[in-house]
């Protein structure tokens, strides 16, 4: 029996079936029934990604369902509860950078598979995903609002995988180092649930050897999956073709440790990262992203690509030396295509943009900003949120010379950069 953050009890009982489960809810909520075994892929995704959890849209019941689902699989496997209160993280969702977030609170689901070396079982491999999705598309959505949104790819495939790889490592061996698995909530909202838990950390980040974040991973099909973050450590380069041997998955490898998922959230605090996506398709972000279109047996492979390199860095006995800021995935592609090269922290401050970090050899580093500086200004304009900010950068060409206006540790400072051309940013 499991007692999670909102007071609901859950039962896992084993069964013919595999695991059965239902939440008897304190809200008058009740969870719909599943039947699955963790580390079924395709069952995942099928429970997630059904018509009854609406959508999974932070802060809602959907999502509380769908994190009570997640946190059952993990008891089930044996996976430590490493959360605040549980296998619960409570997030707030508010975000100043973020205009569309709810007020409420949500909750990452935070499990441990501790580790066999009494040494290295102190450091731990992430491996994440996102379990939110956009409810009824009145935010975010490319189609119709008002739908339900299932992100059956985007991402139930990416929990779906978490759990899978869950499930091959919990069989054993178990690796010389642990293993953290982390259901994020609020990536659709910037990143929020992510942000808040390298802020917050289970373990502390200085013992965060890796993180490996799967986010829509579930149309492989014949194409390529793009392997993102392979410069921010020179050990990727022979860990991952390593770990495909034999599962012969089409290999697009990416430099950036920077995006627009999760992983950004640890890269930015200099943890090497790999971001595993197989790509988008014409059902991103609309409410035809559904269970049916989900490549089962894709999915099953890319969940033992994820098993094998997590194995392969938890068992190493050295650390993967970290390359800090390459590639930079994080500023609008709106506007006169003008590029400063920071990276936003969606943790809420009262004005302003929280920097999680700057690109190596951008206009931001030239002129000195770093990671926990808050940006407030722009040349003439002022930057009070991250629209703010998009608003200012659009304001200029590339080339022009503006004052940043900004915070650090409460000291007001100014520096002057040479805006550079987004086209030819690194």
């Amino acid at each position: 029996m499991i007692r999670n953050s909102w007071g609901a009890l859950v039962a896992v009982l084993a069964c013919a079936g595999g695991l059965q489960a239902q939440r008897g809810a304190s809200d008058g909520e009740n969870c719909p029934v599943y039947e699955t075994r963790p580390g079924r892929p395709l069952e995942t995704v099928r429970y997630l990604a059904d018509d009854a959890l609406g959508g999974r849209f932070s802060g809602t019941a959907g999502e509380r369902c769908a994190g009570e689902f997640i946190a059952a699989m993990f008891a089930s496997l044996g996976l430590d509860p490493a959360g605040e209160d549980g296998y619960f993280q409570e997030v707030p969702l508010a975000s100043a950078a973020q205009p569309h977030t709810p007020t409420g609170r949500g909750h990452n689901v935070v499990g441990l598979l501790r580790g066999a070396d009494p040494a290295l079982s102190e450091t731990v491999v992430v491996i994440g995903a996102h379990y939110d999705h956009l409810g009824l598309g009145e935010f975010g959505s490319t189609g119709e609002a008002g739908e339900i949104h299932n992100g059956a790819d985007d991402n139930a495939s990416g929990v779906a995988a978490v759990l899978a790889a869950a499930r091959g490592l919990a069989a054993g061996p178990r690796p010389a180092r642990s293993v953290l698995f982390i259901a994020f909530t609020g990536e659709e909202l910037g990143l929020i649930g992510s942000s808040w838990y390298t802020n917050h950390p289970a373990f502390p980040l200085e013992r965060t050897v890796a993180m490996i974040n799967l986010d829509m991973v579930g149309r492989l099909e014949d194409g390529e999956m793009i392997v993102y973050g392979m410069g921010t450590a020179p050990e990727w380069r022979e860990i991952v073709p390593a770990s495909n041997a034999g599962l012969d998955i089409p290999l697009a490898y990416e430099e950036s440790g920077f995006g627009p998922s999760d992983h950004t959230s640890f890269y930015a605090n200099e943890i090497p990262v790999l971001h595993f996506f197989t790509n988008v398709h014409g059902d991103y972000h609309r409410h035809t992203d559904d269970v049916e279109k989900i490549d089962a047996e894709g999915l099953g492979r890319v969940a033992r690509l994820t098993e094998n390199v997590a194995r392969r860095v938890a068992n190493r006995a050295e650390r993967l030396a970290v390359i800090p800021g390459v590639g930079e995935r994080t500023e609008s592609p709106r506007g006169s295509g003008a590029w400063l090269g920071t990276v936003p922290d969606f943790t809420p401050v009262d004005f302003g943009v929280l920097l999680a970090g700057v690109t190596g050899g951008s206009p931001a580093d030239g002129g000195g900003l770093l990671r926990g500086d808050i940006l407030i200004g722009i040349g003439t304009h002022e930057v009070a949120d991250l629209q703010g900010f998009t608003d200012a950068l659009a304001a200029y060409r590339p080339g022009d010379e503006v004052v940043l206006r900004y915070l650090r540790e409460g000291e007001a400072r100014e520096t002057t950069v040479r805006l550079g051309d987004r086209a030819d940013r690194p």
